[in-house]
């Protein structure tokens, strides 16, 4: 194929398309959270993965899989857990079964604030998509994002 195939021309628009889309349910949401709770976006998604954990056998998570579950870098994720940790949102300690293991939880601070921005989440997120929704372009992309269903 070469640059001008027009294969490649549909593949780089609709990588654009859904850039497009991204950003602008992330700047919604963004403004919803932050005017509403003094949350980002990426405090609300980390308090979200690390308040889902359990004490169970593998109910922790590793800085690596929570900097995976929000797509930061390792050292961006600790910067975030500090800062969320000095707030009194997220609470570290170590590992009672190996002590170069330290694991992050919710406070219950943290898990008010989260129970409390939950719904300006999902209410940001439907008027985000109801909005791209008017967009030729970014519609089909809107109804694919709808019909995706998480397994359980």
């Amino acid at each position: 194929m070469t640059a001008t195939d027009p294969a490649l021309t549909a593949l780089a628009q609709g990588w654009c398309a859904l850039s497009l889309l991204h950003g602008k349910i992330e700047a919604h949401i963004e403004r919803a959270l932050e005017s509403r709770h003094g949350l980002s976006m990426r405090e609300f998604s980390l308090l979200d993965v690390l308040s889902r954990q359990h004490s169970g056998p593998g109910g922790h998570l590793q800085m690596k899989q929570v900097a995976d579950a929000v797509v930061l870098s390792q050292s961006a994720t600790t910067r975030l857990v500090t800062r969320l940790e000095d707030r009194g949102l997220l609470t570290r300690y170590l590992c009672d079964t190996d002590r170069r293991g330290i694991y992050t939880d919710v406070t219950e601070a943290g898990l008010a604030l989260l129970a409390e921005a939950r719904p300006t989440n999902d209410t940001a997120l439907r008027e985000a998509l109801d909005e791209a929704a008017k967009n030729p372009e970014l519609a089909p992309l809107v109804r694919t994002v709808e019909g995706l269903r998480v397994p359980a």
